[in-house]
């Protein structure tokens, strides 16, 4: 038998709750944003992704590849908010780094599996794209194809599932790009515009097929 799956079950947020209320998700009083399984901790301030606490993963002394990583352990399944955007769930967690190779070894060698390695991007800009799983939401890994740096990893952006992605562009308006194919065959993607005001790059996409 297989070891359970990590669980991911908060992201530090730096930025401010006002901002992601006007987007259709339901904020408490402390800034805490529950979202299926997995809890948005907005702090305030203007920078975005600051880390993360995970369950079942064993992190370095630097967290894992320089992302602030604390293991923590998820709470009894205490039931999710219904949030007016229509979100259900998180997708998946997009991580910017440098040096695939080096992010890949990191993640795996704290308890993360990877899935699959892809290559995008355009022949201009090439990127290699690493999918891990948590026991909620894919960890997406983005980077050049070859080592272009030593600095640390980071966390940089969230896309969401929504039941229906249709009723959510039309309940937010301008605040979020058309609807478009996304990469995964069968699904579409809406990404949230910098004008919401945001620190945090945002998307909504339809469920899994």
């Amino acid at each position: 038998m297989s070891a359970p799956r990590p669980r991911l079950v908060e992201l530090d947020v730096a930025d401010a709750p006002e901002a992601w209320r006007g987007l259709g998700f339901d904020v408490d009083g402390a800034g805490r944003c529950r979202v299926a399984t997995t809890d948005l901790v907005l702090a305030g301030g203007i920078g975005g992704l600051r880390g993360w606490a995970l369950e079942g993963a064993i992190p370095a002394a630097d967290g894992i590849d320089g992302v602030p990583t604390a293991v923590a352990d998820a709470e009894p399944d205490r039931g999710a908010p219904q949030h007016a955007n229509g979100v259900v769930a998180i997708d998946h967690v997009v991580l910017m780094t440098p040096d695939t190779v080096r992010t890949f070894e990191a993640l795996e060698a704290a308890g993360l599996e990877l899935r699959a390695v892809r290559d995008a991007g355009t022949p201009e800009r090439p990127l290699r794209q690493g999918f891990l799983l948590t026991a909620e939401a894919i960890v997406e890994v983005v980077g050049p194809p070859e080592a272009a740096g030593d600095e640390p990893a980071r966390l940089w952006g969230v896309t969401f599932v929504v039941e229906d992605l249709d009723a959510t562009c039309a309940a937010l308006g301008d605040r979020v790009g058309a609807a478009r194919a996304a990469v995964q065959p069968g699904r579409r993607i809406a990404s949230v515009r910098r004008s919401a005001g945001l620190a945090v790059p945002v998307a909504f996409m339809t469920p899994r097929v």
